[in-house]
C-alpha cells in the first residue's frame, strides 16, 4: 500500500542518514571541504567570478581545468579509500578484526575501483583532450562547444552521486562491476547497486557525447593543410579513444538500463532463474570493459608520442607504424573481453581463441615502446620531470604487460584468476600507464595551460615516491596472489603467513601518498613562485606541435591567426622556416557565448537519478520535461556567439606580448 510520504519520497526516510562512526568521519571531512570553499569564496567576493568565469563557461581550456579538479578530488578520495583498504588487511588477521566490517569493506573497495577509473582516470583523460587537442590541431574550439559543457556537467552529477551515498544512503557492496546475482535485489537490496548504477549512467553519457565531439573536432576542426598523417601523434590517439568510447559506451548504456529494470521493475534479464543468465552480464560489462582499458591508455600513449621526441630533439620515430598500432589496438580491444572470464566454462575452444587474441594485442603496444626508445637513442635526452614519467611507465608497464601475457594463457589463468595476481597486474598496468602518463602530460602542458611551469625539484621527489612506492604495494600483491590471496579479502588467517606482505604493501601505498603530498607542496610552491617561472614565450619545452604557437596560457580564440601547416610537427617547420616581414593584419573572431544550460541539465539529470534510486518517481518524469525544455531553449537561441573585432583581438595580443 502506497501512502503519501513513500510517494512524495519513495524509499527515503531517517533511516537513510545513519551512519558508523568510520562513515561519520568521511561525511565531517567532505562537509568540511565544502563549508571551507563556500567561506572562502564568501570571503573573497568571487562567487560572480566563479559564475561568469568558470561554471558556464564553454571554453574547452577552462572545461580541461574543471575536469582535472574534479579528477584530482575524487583521486585523493579514491587514495584514502586504498590506505583505509591496505590498513585493513594489514591489521585484520586471526583475532584482530581491523576497523572496517566486512559490509563496509565491501563498499569501500567496489567505491574505490568505481572512482579511479570513471572519475579520476577518465577526468584526467578529458581534462588533457580539452586542453591540448584544439590547440594541436590549430583551431579555435571543439566542434561543438554546448554538447563539451554538458558533456563535463553529467560527469561532474555522476561523481556527486557517489559522493552523496556517503551521507544519504550506502553504496554498492558487489565490486567495480557488479556482476549479478550479488547486484540483484534479492542479495543487494539497498540503494547501494541503483547509487552505482546511476553514477555511471549518467557520467557514461556525458562521456558518450565527448567521444563524439572529439571525433567530429578531429574530422572536421583540423587546420587547413593538417592531413590525417601530418596530426600529431596525441591527436591520433584521441581519434582512436573517442572511436572506442563511441562503439563500447552505448554498450555499457544498454547493461545499466537492464540492470536497473531487473532490480527497479522485476524484469529477469540477469537473475539466476526465471529465463534469466548473470552470464550475459559478463560478456556485456567486459564487451564494454576491455576497451575502457585501451580508451584510458591510447591518449597516455599519446602523450609519451609528444613528450619523448620533445626531450630528445628528434622526430618520433616510425610515425606510420604507430599509427597502425593505435588501430591495430583499437580493433583487437573488442576481441579480447572473454579473458576476464576464462574459468566460466565458455570451452576450450573459446578460451583459446581469446587467449591467442589477448597476446597478439601485446605486439603493437611493444611496438609503440620500441618506437619510442628508438625516437630517444642518439637523442639530446633532456631528463625533465615528463621523461622520468615516460620512463618510469616503461618499467612498471613491461611488468604488467608480462603478467597479462601470462594470464593470457588460459591454464595459468585457471590459478591466478580472482587472486590478487590480478589486482597487481590490472594496477600495473593502470597506475604504471595511465596515471604516470597523465601526470606526464600534465607536467609537460602545465605552462602552456597555465603560463608558468611547475617546480622541477618538487616533481622529482614525487616521481620517486610514486615509483617506489607503486613498486613496494604492487609486487608483495604480485606474490600474494601465487600463494592464493583472493582478492576482496578482509580478514585471514595467520597460518596463511600472508601479513608481513601486506604491511609491505600498506608501506607501499603510504610512499604514494608522500608522493601525493610532494604533488600538492609543488603545485603551492609553483603558484607562489610564478612570476620567477613565467612562460613569456609560449614555447618553453622547444616543443614541435602547434599547441605550442600561441601564448602561455592561450587567449579564448587560441590563435589570433591560424597557423600555416605544411608537414608534420608542423610548428617545429613554423620556427625553423623564414618568417615574414609583413604588417600582421588581424580579422574578426567569432566566439561561442557563455551559457548556464549545461549545467542545468546536469543539474536535472543529478535529481532524476537521485529520484530513481530512492523511487521518488514523479522526480525523474520532471527532470526529463526540464532537459526537453532546456534542450528546446538552447536549439531556439540564435544569438550563441559574440564577435571580437580586428582592434579587440590586437589590444588583447599587444597586451599578452
Amino acid at each position: 500500500m502506497f501512502t503519501n510520504a513513500s510517494l512524495l519520497l519513495g524509499r527515503l526516510d531517517w533511516h537513510s542518514f545513519q551512519h558508523g562512526p568510520v562513515e561519520l568521519v568521511g561525511i565531517a571531512s567532505m562537509a568540511g571541504g565544502l563549508l571551507t570553499a563556500v567561506a572562502a569564496l564568501t570571503y573573497f567576493k568571487k562567487w560572480k567570478w566563479l559564475w561568469r568565469e568558470w561554471l558556464t563557461t564553454v571554453d574547452p581550456k577552462k572545461i580541461g581545468v574543471m575536469y582535472i579538479v574534479v579528477a584530482a578530488l575524487m583521486g585523493l578520495r579514491g587514495v584514502t579509500d586504498a590506505l583505509m583498504m591496505r590498513a585493513q588487511q594489514a591489521t585484520s588477521v586471526g583475532n584482530s578484526h581491523g576497523f572496517l566490517s566486512s559490509d563496509h569493506f565491501q563498499q569501500v573497495f567496489s567505491a574505490h575501483g568505481t572512482i579511479m577509473i570513471f572519475f579520476l582516470a577518465m577526468g584526467l583523460m578529458f581534462g588533457l583532450i580539452n586542453l591540448i587537442l584544439p590547440l594541436q590541431l590549430g583551431a579555435r574550439d571543439v566542434a561543438f562547444p554546448f554538447l563539451n559543457a554538458t558533456s563535463f556537467w553529467l560527469f561532474a552529477a555522476g561523481m556527486a552521486l557517489i559522493n552523496v551515498s556517503l551521507a544519504v544512503g550506502e553504496f554498492a557492496a558487489a565490486g567495480w562491476l557488479s556482476y549479478p546475482p550479488l547486484s540483484e535485489l534479492r542479495y543487494s537490496p539497498g540503494v547501494g547497486i541503483d547509487y552505482w548504477i546511476w553514477a555511471l549512467q549518467i557520467a557514461g553519457i556525458g562521456s558518450l557525447l565527448s567521444g563524439i565531439n572529439f571525433t567530429a573536432t578531429i574530422l572536421k576542426m583540423r587546420r587547413a593543410g593538417m592531413s590525417l598523417m601530418r596530426m600529431p601523434m596525441f591527436a591520433w590517439s584521441v581519434l582512436g579513444s573517442m572511436s572506442l568510447i563511441i562503439f563500447a559506451f552505448p554498450i555499457l548504456t544498454v547493461t545499466l538500463t537492464l540492470l536497473f529494470l531487473d532490480r527497479a521493475v522485476g524484469t529477469h534479464f540477469f537473475t539466476s532463474d526465471f529465463g534469466g543468465n548473470p552470464m550475459m552480464y559478463v560478456n556485456l560489462i567486459w564487451a564494454w570493459g576491455h576497451p575502457e582499458v585501451y580508451i584510458l591508455i591510447l591518449p597516455a600513449f599519446g602523450v609519451f608520442s609528444e613528450v619523448v621526441p620533445t626531450f630528445s630533439r628528434k622526430r618520433l620515430f616510425g610515425y606510420t607504424s604507430m599509427v597502425i598500432a593505435i588501430w591495430a589496438i583499437v580493433i583487437l580491444s573488442f576481441l579480447v573481453w572473454l579473458h576476464h572470464f576464462f574459468t566460466m566454462g565458455a570451452g576450450a575452444n573459446v578460451n583459446a581463441f581469446f587467449g591467442i587474441m589477448t597476446m597478439v594485442i601485446a605486439v603493437p603496444t611493444g611496438v609503440k615502446v620500441f618506437n619510442w626508445l628508438f625516437t630517444m637513442y642518439r637523442g639530446r635526452i633532456k631528463f625533465t620531470t615528463p621523461m622520468l614519467w615516460f620512463l618510469g611507465f616503461v618499467a612498471t608497464f613491461s611488468v604488467g604487460g608480462m603478467a597479462g601475457v601470462l594470464m593470457a594463457v588460459p591454464p595459468a589463468d585457471f590459478q591466478l584468476h580472482n587472486s590478487l595476481f590480478l589486482v597487481a597486474h590490472f594496477h600495473t598496468m593502470i597506475i604504471g600507464g595511465v596515471v604516470f602518463g597523465y601526470f606526464a602530460g600534465l607536467t609537460y602542458w602545465f605552462p602552456k595551460i597555465f603560463g608558468f611551469k611547475l617546480n622541477e625539484r618538487l616533481g622529482r621527489y614525487a616521481f620517486w615516491c610514486w615509483l617506489v612506492g607503486f613498486l613496494l604495494a604492487f609486487i608483495p600483491l604480485y606474490i600474494l596472489g601465487l600463494m592464493g590471496a583472493t582478492r576482496r579479502l578482509d580478514h585471514y588467517d595467520p597460518s596463511m603467513g600472508w601479513q608481513g606482505l601486506f604491511i609491505v604493501a600498506g608501506v607501499g601505498v603510504a610512499i604514494i601518498v608522500a608522493g601525493i603530498g610532494f604533488q600538492l607542496l609543488q603545485l603551492f610552491v609553483s603558484i607562489r613562485d610564478r612570476n620567477q617561472n613565467r612562460d613569456l614565450t609560449g614555447d618553453p619545452w622547444q616543443g614541435r606541435t602547434l599547441e605550442w604557437a600561441t601564448s602561455s596560457p592561450p587567449p579564448v580564440y587560441n590563435f589570433a591567426h591560424l597557423p600555416a601547416v605544411t608537414g608534420r610537427d608542423a610548428f617545429w617547420s613554423m620556427k625553423h622556416a623564414k618568417k615574414s616581414t609583413e604588417p600582421i593584419e588581424y580579422q574578426p573572431i567569432k566566439v561561442t557565448k557563455n551559457t548556464p544550460l549545461a549545467i542545468a541539465i546536469a543539474g536535472l539529470a543529478f535529481s532524476a537519478g537521485f529520484g530513481f534510486i530512492w523511487h521518488i518517481y514523479w522526480l525523474p518524469a520532471v527532470c526529463l520535461l526540464g532537459v526537453i525544455t532546456t534542450v528546446i531553449i538552447r536549439a531556439s537561441d540564435e544569438q550563441t556567439e559574440y564577435r571580437l573585432s580586428a582592434s579587440q583581438i590586437r589590444k588583447i595580443e599587444e597586451a599578452r606580448a
